[in-house]
């Protein structure tokens, strides 16, 4: 079962939130839109997302605290934030977004090609993460397995040596298959 990328996608406007669900049309990403800080919060409580779109400008709660809020819970803080804002090219502020966490800090008008390229990367990072994770449980799954044979060899092995009777080596037999079949006896 694999789970679709998502990427939250923040900001007080609605037409922006339209253009951006717009750019990233057709990419392995399903948007989810949000118009507060606060709402991508609570978003992040229920939800894993590969990327933010963060616009830093907002009433209420801002980008940047909004920002600052995701990179202090320790199950979002990994979440690349790009920042979106309409303001000046004001180094200070993207200084701000940098400082409070962002991966990367885009002025509007910004290239939509750009933005589809950076959010793809996302994508893919987060999948590839998955990924691995999911390959991690098997490794350890696996190794679980080796260590029950494993110490069920070395007990068999031991039983024989002890004792050469019949009765010892079908109990060393009846021990090595139930450890074969992944029962414990």
């Amino acid at each position: 079962m694999t789970q679709t990328a998502k990427a939250l996608l923040v900001d007080d406007r609605r037409e922006n939130l339209m253009a951006l669900e717009a750019i990233l049309q057709g990419l392995p990403v399903q948007s989810v839109a949000v118009e507060s800080g606060e709402a991508a919060l609570k978003q992040l409580l229920v939800e894993d997302f590969a990327v933010i779109l963060l616009d830093a400008q907002m009433p209420d709660m801002d980008g940047f605290e909004t920002a600052s809020h995701i990179k202090r819970r320790e199950r979002t803080r990994h979440v690349p934030i790009i920042f979106l804002t309409a303001a000046d090219k004001d180094a200070q502020l993207a200084l701000r977004g940098y400082a409070v966490g962002a991966v990367d800090y885009l002025t509007k008008p910004f290239d939509p090609w750009v933005l589809r390229a950076k959010v793809s990367v996302f994508v893919e990072l987060w999948v590839k993460t998955r990924q691995l994770a999911a390959q991690s449980d098997v490794v350890r799954e696996r190794d679980a397995q080796w260590r029950v044979l494993t110490d069920a060899v070395d007990e068999a092995t031991m039983m024989l040596r002890a004792d050469d009777s019949l009765e010892a080596r079908d109990r060393a037999v009846e021990l090595l298959e139930q450890a074969r079949w992944g029962n414990t006896p």
